[in-house]
This record gives structure tokens, C-alpha cells and sequence, in this order.
């Protein structure tokens, strides 16, 4: 089994353009990790960390942990990255948004070089969130207590007086750190191999498995004189729970529902165009992650705004709906999944637009046999849509909840749990998937095998 996967990666660099290629990404993937460790001038990161070591050590990561995965251990370093990419995704979010919903940017997206002057507004805003975002986890370093809570300590070494310099140059260190991170990015989607940007979150996650490794090892090994809590039969079922859950993911990332399309033979001036049968491709797990991260971000408000009120004003009820929306808890569970649900719908709703596809079908002279092309073939690909997506959905739920369920009731470590399931699995299988499609494409053109047999993905056609 291991033979065929290392003669693969022998291939790889038998051929000049794909070794550059492999070669130009990792050196820009170890420039990422070192700005995740370049700390801030004027910045104490030692407390903060400690911070989070604590946090991760109570069983829970909450949403300053998902952020810190994202930007691979960059905040809690006080480091130049420490935004991450993330204010990049969110400006290209905030704008696949808008182009669903303002007819003028939908209009600029089917032009001929519209997308560019997409990509380009996509990077000013960037900016504008950089500096926003930016400004306030300045803001939030200078009183950590708002941001994180008590018990952290003075992170900022500047004197007081300078406490304005410390805002201005901090605030334009991490606009910066950002911007090279998203250079850097769209620099190996253009000459090296993958998405740049995927990529750069993914080795973010990557990163954490030494960490993870570490809590690993002390679940079973203990210190001389203590009894160690989890016993072999725990390692089978962690080691068979890792199994299912990537074999699921990388099946549902890959199912897709083929609808057959049919296009007539058509004449164009004096040329003849035969007809012909293709499918048109209905992902099942059409949103990807997204539905997840929106969720955890919306949840993280209401359980601070009700602890802040119970915390201020003293009354027991809006203590009660604090803890029930903790991370882990039942009401939280039931908050978290319906979410998951709704955001996949609507991703579906604003991204997958089914009048457009099925008017191209019929520009095209294509149908799907059996129904009438224009409307009806709209309505049928939002019936097919719609109920694959609860599939999907339902899928992205189980997924998020893994994590959240091995750490709040059978205590696993967070660093562990979280390559169970949730964000993190999904991102790095898509990740990696997609890299290896293309990896497998260069050496398909060269006559080499890919890395299964055949030289196909599985799934593939």
C-alpha cells in the first residue's frame, strides 16, 4: 500500500515544472508559520498564552480558541499574523454575499474580466476590515480583561503615555501581517500548487498537531504513581472514531448528485453542432464549512451578553441562560445544530442560482429529459438542491457536534478533540483533496499514475 503512495511522491519530482512548483509552495508555507511567530513590538504574549494553555486545559476552546486555530497559534503569540487570513475571507464572504443580492455586482461578475475587478474590490475591503479588526484586538490587548476575562494581566509594556503610539503602530503591524499573509496566498494559487489561501489556514491547523500529540500521549501515560484515566480500549474506539470520521468526510465532500443533461443538435451560422448527454453536478455538501463558522461565531454573543447582565445586574435568570449556553451544554447543542441547518440553507439560497443555470441550459439547447426547459427545470433543480442539502446539512451537524461531545463529556483534551470533527477535519480533507487533484493532474499529463489506482480519485469520474 505504501509503495505506490511513495513512487507517487517520486514521480512528483521527476518533473521539473511540478517540483517547482512543490518546492515554491512549502518555502511560502514556512514564511506563513514564521509570521505566526513573530511577535509584536511592545507586547508581552507570555500571559496570553497562559491564558489559552488554561482554556484549553478546562475542555474548552470557545470562540477566541477557533479563531487562534485559524491563524495557527498566531493570537496567542502575540504575533505579527495574529489576524490571520481571516479578514481576507470574511472581505471575499461579505462580497459572494452581495453579488447574490445587488443585481450590479451579479451583472460584473458574468463580464468578461469582471471577476478580476471583484478579486480587486475583494482586497481594498480587505484593508478596511484589517484596520478595523485590527484596532480593536489592539484595543483588546490593552484590556484583556474585556476581551478574555480576568486573570490574564497587563499585556502591553508601553507606558501610558505612549499608549497611542502603541494603537497606531500595532494596529498597522497586523493590517500588514494580514496583507502579506494574503499575498502570500494568492502567490501559491498562482505559481505554485492548491489554493494559496486554503492552504495557508490549513498548515495553521497542521501546526497544532505536536500540541495535540502531547495531550495525546498524557491521556494514556501518566506520571510514575497516577492512574492513567483512558485504558487501551479508549485508543481503539478514538483510533476507529478518527477512521469514520475521515472516510465521511472525504465521502461527502466528494457525493455529488449527477443530474443527466441532454443537448440537441443545433446549427450556429454554417456549423453543425452534434448533440450529446452530460450531467450537471449537484454538490451535496454544497455550503462546505461555512454553516459552522457562522454558527460559532453568532453563538459566542448571547452567552457573554447574558453573563455580562447577570454579572451587572445581579439576577439569577440571566446567570441560568449563560450556563445553558456554554459551549457543550444541551440548549447550546440544540442552538448550535439548528443554526448549522438554517446557514446551509442559506448558502445554498444566495450562491446556487437555479434560474441562471437553467436559462444557460436552454442558450445552450440543453434540457434534463423530462422536463420542460425554463421554469420548470429551475424548479426542479431547487426541489433536487434543496433536498440534498438537508442531507449535507445533517452531515455538517453530526460533524461539528463530535468535538464539542468528546470534550465536554468524556473530557479529551481540546488540542485533541478538535482533529476529531468540526472545522478543522473539514478544512484540511478539502485541503488536501483538492491539492491532491491537482497534483494528480500534472502527472497524468506526464503519463505517471496518481496517487490511487488508475490514477483516479476515488469518486471521480
Amino acid at each position: 500500500m505504501l509503495a505506490p503512495i511513495l513512487n507517487t511522491f517520486t514521480n512528483c519530482f521527476k518533473i521539473p515544472e511540478l517540483k517547482s512548483r512543490i518546492l515554491f509552495t512549502a518555502a511560502l508555507l514556512a514564511i506563513c508559520r514564521l509570521i505566526a511567530y513573530v511577535p509584536v513590538p511592545g507586547l508581552d504574549g507570555e500571559a496570553l498564552m497562559r491564558f489559552f494553555k488554561e482554556q484549553s486545559a478546562s475542555g474548552s476552546g470557545g470562540v477566541l480558541g477557533l479563531y487562534s486555530l485559524f491563524t495557527g497559534g498566531a493570537l496567542e503569540q502575540c504575533a505579527v499574523g495574529a489576524l490571520g487570513i481571516m479578514p481576507y475571507i470574511s472581505a471575499t464572504i461579505i462580497l459572494q454575499l452581495l453579488t447574490a443580492v445587488i443585481p450590479r455586482l451579479s451583472k460584473l461578475a458574468r463580464e468578461e474580466g469582471g471577476r478580476a475587478k471583484i478579486i480587486q474590490y475583494g482586497r481594498y475591503f480587505t484593508v478596511v476590515l484589517c484596520l478595523v479588526w485590527g484596532a480593536v484586538t489592539t484595543v483588546g490587548w490593552e484590556r484583556p480583561e474585556a476581551l478574555f476575562g480576568q486573570g490574564i494581566g497587563r499585556i502591553v509594556i508601553y507606558p501610558d503615555e505612549y499608549l497611542w503610539w502603541y494603537r497606531i503602530q500595532t494596529t498597522l503591524v497586523l493590517t500588514t501581517g494580514t496583507m502579506l499573509l494574503m499575498w502570500l496566498g494568492e502567490q501559491i494559487t498562482e505559481r505554485g500548487i492548491g489554493n494559496g489561501v486554503s492552504l495557508v489556514i490549513t498548515i495553521g491547523i497542521v501546526a497544532r498537531l505536536p500540541q495535540a500529540a502531547t495531550a495525546l500521549r498524557d491521556m494514556f501515560f501518566t506520571g510514575p504513581g497516577v492512574e492513567a484515566k483512558y485504558n487501551l480500549g479508549h485508543a481503539v474506539a478514538l483510533v476507529l472514531l478518527l477512521v469514520g470520521v475521515v472516510a465521511g468526510v472525504i465521502a461527502v465532500t466528494q457525493a455529488q448528485r449527477k443530474v443527466p443533461v441532454q443537448y440537441a443538435q443545433r446549427a450556429v451560422g454554417r456549423k453543425v453542432y452534434s448533440g450529446g448527454t452530460s450531467f450537471l453536478p449537484l454538490k451535496v455538501n454544497y455550503a462546505g464549512v461555512m454553516p459552522i463558522i457562522f454558527a460559532q461565531a453568532i453563538l459566542m454573543f448571547p452567552q457573554q451578553i447574558f453573563s455580562r447582565l447577570g454579572s451587572f445586574l445581579d439576577v439569577k435568570f440571566f446567570k441560568e441562560i449563560a450556563v445553558a449556553l456554554n459551549e457543550g451544554a444541551l440548549l447550546y447543542l440544540l442552538f448550535y445544530g439548528a443554526m448549522i441547518l438554517f446557514f446551509s440553507y442559506f448558502w445554498v439560497a444566495t450562491q446556487f442560482n437555479e434560474l441562471q443555470i437553467a436559462d444557460d441550459l436552454k442558450k445552450n439547447g440543453g434540457y434534463i429529459p423530462g422536463v420542460r426547459p425554463g421554469q420548470a427545470t429551475a424548479d426542479y433543480l431547487h426541489n433536487a438542491m434543496s433536498r440534498i442539502t438537508l442531507a449535507g446539512a445533517i452531515f455538517l451537524t453530526v460533524i461539528a457536534v463530535i468535538p464539542i461531545i468528546l470534550t465536554s463529556e468524556m473530557t479529551i483534551p481540546y488540542h485533541v478533540s478538535q482533529f476529531f470533527g468540526g472545522t478543522s477535519m473539514l478544512i484540511m480533507v478539502g485541503v488536501m483533496l483538492d491539492t491532491m487533484r491537482q497534483i494528480e493532474s500534472h502527472l497524468l499529463m506526464r503519463h505517471y499514475d496518481g496517487f490511487l489506482k488508475k490514477g483516479r480519485l476515488r469518486g471521480r469520474l
